[in-house]
């Protein structure tokens, strides 16, 4: 009696620990992860294992049951859901994003129980980005841009400026995800073209371009006579003045002479043969009625008479030659004289 007992654990022992070897070596595969939108998904059994009977369900609800050649398919998968009676591979089609989870095949036949993950992805469609404003004030204005889609889901986002990638900074905030690009004090450097880059593990989408209109300066000024960084000229030169500038929008220049506006504007201020009178400041000035901002750079310039240091020499050497001439004769008559 006692031998016949023993057997029979042995055997029961041996079906539990061949159920758990077989449950523990038995993998769910899914056919595609992450699956699309609208697309199919298998999930089948791996080493294959013929299963008679089972179930498959995904996380707490079940999906179907089976038990030979016949199946029941649960409501919410109706049309959707069927299983292969010889291998007890799982077909779902048409998923939609709440199909993702972790899907579980159970058989009381060998004791198995094995699961899989699958993420259901909706492809990204109509990336854009919309701005607060885009025209703005140098220093004065904040920038924000908000970049959404007309469909997606599990969404990464990133921000370019021209071929830069934006990154957080003192200035720059990435929030909502890093959905919304924020950049406070703008500057002349923040004017873009800004595009938002959205990515999933299935499809990607680039936004449109964004510029800011940044108004700023007058400043950064510089002022040059014929090319030159010297500021003294002879009677009678040619002058050309060039003035530079930084601003946006561009500014019209005018010019001044000692103080007094000259009627003359733009960045060129030309004298011909000038005299020395036309020595003094003249100055460069810029006003944008944007940043109600203005700036000006001078320049003092000289107008002198050729120096004569390099001629006086000669001058009174071509005076004293009539004179030598006469001393050198009366020396002559006077050694004529001696002899």
């Amino acid at each position: 009696m006692e031998t016949n007992t023993e057997v029979t654990l042995a055997i029961v022992l041996l079906v539990l620990i061949q159920g758990v070897l077989v449950s523990g070596a038995v993998e769910v595969r899914p056919s595609i992860n992450p699956a699309v939108v609208g697309t199919s998904v298998t999930l089948s059994l791996f080493p294959s294992t013929a299963l008679k009977s089972g179930s498959w369900a995904v996380g707490e609800s079940l999906i179907l049951t089976w038990l030979g050649d016949q199946q029941a398919v649960f409501p919410s998968y109706s049309g959707r859901a069927s299983v292969n009676i010889l291998t007890g591979a799982l077909s779902l089609s048409s998923v939609t994003v709440a199909d993702s989870g972790v899907y579980v095949v159970q058989s009381s036949e060998i004791q198995l129980k094995a699961n899989a993950s699958i993420t259901v992805l909706e492809p990204i469609s109509n990336v854009t980005v919309r701005a607060n404003q885009t025209e703005l004030m140098e220093f004065n204005s904040s920038a924000v841009a908000t970049c959404s889609v007309s469909s997606g889901s599990s969404l990464s986002f990133l921000w370019m400026n021209g071929s830069s990638e934006v990154t957080a900074s003192n200035r720059v905030k990435l929030t909502d995800r890093n959905s919304t690009l924020t950049i406070v004090n703008v500057t002349r450097y923040d004017q873009g073209p800004f595009r938002c880059c959205v990515s999933n593990p299935v499809s990607n989408g680039t936004s449109n371009p964004v510029n800011f209109t940044i108004s700023y300066g007058p400043d950064n000024m510089a002022l040059t006579v014929n090319g030159q960084n010297t500021t003294s000229f002879l009677i009678g030169s040619n002058l050309t003045m060039l003035c530079s500038v930084q601003s946006n929008p561009p500014v019209q220049l005018r010019w001044a002479f000692r103080g007094e506006r000259v009627n003359t504007t733009g960045p060129l201020l030309q004298l011909f043969n000038v005299s020395e009178n036309r020595s003094g400041a003249y100055s460069c000035l810029a006003f944008n009625n944007h940043t109600n901002m203005n700036s000006n750079i001078t320049a003092h310039i000289k107008i002198a008479k050729p120096s004569l240091s390099g001629s006086e020499p000669q001058a009174v050497n071509v005076w004293l030659l009539p004179l030598l001439l006469v001393v050198a004769s009366l020396f002559s008559l006077s050694d004529v004289a001696g002899l």
